[in-house]
């Protein structure tokens, strides 16, 4: 009997964005809560021994397998699941720049939140300068959406997931968005599976 997947995760951290894309895909998947603070599940298990690294989000296949890493488990989530459209195909330019975006959210504004949320006791000059990296970021994406409804054009994908989260976190952390990015945000919360997945993690919309 082939095992459902499951997804390593942690209440309103980077997971939530696969948690969403797996819920937009309709895959069949487990929720396995993960404590940040003891490095264990609900059950007790060490999560170094699902996920070495000692982080989430970790999706383990139906092999048994283990995948990490936030935007490789968005890439993963829309390749296996294509009917839902959530990436483009490989194989052309507009893949690649799909990635690029991906990738940028992923380095340039999920990493840029460690002074914030991770490390112990970074200096005020250290915020500051990671403050105003950010704010440039977030910036870069305003105008990489410019007036579009969603990230890639007209439709929802994996990219939009990340976003959501990233830029979630961003206003919570440090200042308001852009007015494209609120009203992004605003449409990405209306949707019914990211709905589903902040109500299936303690979280308000």
């Amino acid at each position: 009997m082939t095992q459902p997947l499951k997804l390593y995760y942690t209440p309103g951290v980077c997971s939530l964005a696969p948690h969403v894309a797996l819920r937009e895909a309709g895959a069949a998947f487990e929720l396995v809560r993960v404590d940040l603070r003891t490095r264990k599940t609900e059950a007790g298990d060490d999560l170094a021994s699902i996920n070495p690294k000692g982080y989430v989000p970790a999706l383990q296949l139906a092999d048994g397998s283990v995948l990490t890493e936030t935007a490789v488990l968005l890439q993963y989530i829309a390749d296996a699941w294509p009917e839902a459209g959530l990436a483009p195909r490989r194989g052309g330019l507009e893949r690649v720049r799909f990635d690029e975006r991906l990738l940028f959210i992923a380095t340039e504004l999920h990493k840029g939140f460690a002074p914030f949320t991770l490390m112990p006791s970074p200096s005020e000059e250290s915020k500051r300068w990671a403050a105003g990296r950010l704010a440039a970021r977030v910036e870069a994406l305003a105008r990489d959406l410019g007036e579009r409804p969603f990230f890639h054009g007209e439709a929802f994908t994996v990219a939009d997931a990340y976003a959501f989260y990233a830029l979630r976190t961003y206003q919570k952390l440090l200042a308001p968005l852009p007015p494209n990015l609120a009203a992004h945000g605003a449409r990405i919360a209306e949707r019914p599976a990211v709905l589903a997945a902040l109500a299936a993690e303690g979280l308000k919309a």
